[in-house]
């Protein structure tokens, strides 16, 4: 089923609506991913770059000779990958206003993959709105936790 699907970076300033058909998403493990985002991996959403519209275009880093990077230049947020010359274009799973829909199909860069960092299921879980130090430096500034 095709679905119009929001997102953007966290400050706002660049938005995008996607059509989307497709639950299916992959985890990213290469170097040069590892080293845009900081992470071990990065989870996509692989799209025609026709069925993205960007509300607000976004920056670009030309990462390697063969690929850029939309990113919003004033927060920071990484919002994709794509070659230049290609048709599709890679979206970040979590720059999307619900990425509850997406579930990881495969990974990519194997060879870069920390299997440390694949199943971390018996690790124990923290929730953020009962960490009472961060609850009360975000009531302090705002009033409130943030979406």
């Amino acid at each position: 089923m095709v679905e119009t699907m929001t997102g953007g970076c966290q400050c706002g300033r660049i938005r995008y609506a996607a059509e989307v058909a497709s639950d299916e998403a992959y985890l990213c493990h290469c170097r040069m991913c590892q080293r845009a985002t900081g992470g071990v991996s990065i989870a996509f959403v692989n799209l025609k770059k026709s069925a993205v519209r960007w509300a607000r275009e976004p920056d670009y880093y030309a990462s390697s000779p063969i690929a850029r990077r939309p990113f919003c230049s004033a927060c920071g947020t990484p919002l994709g990958f794509e070659y230049p010359d290609g048709d599709n274009i890679d979206l970040t799973v979590g720059s999307f206003d619900d990425p509850s829909r997406f579930r990881p199909a495969h990974h990519f860069g194997a060879e870069s993959l920390h299997e440390a960092w694949i199943d971390t299921r018996e690790l124990p879980r923290y929730r953020t709105d009962e960490h009472k130090p961060l609850v009360d430096r975000w009531m302090k500034t705002v009033g409130k936790l943030p979406d």
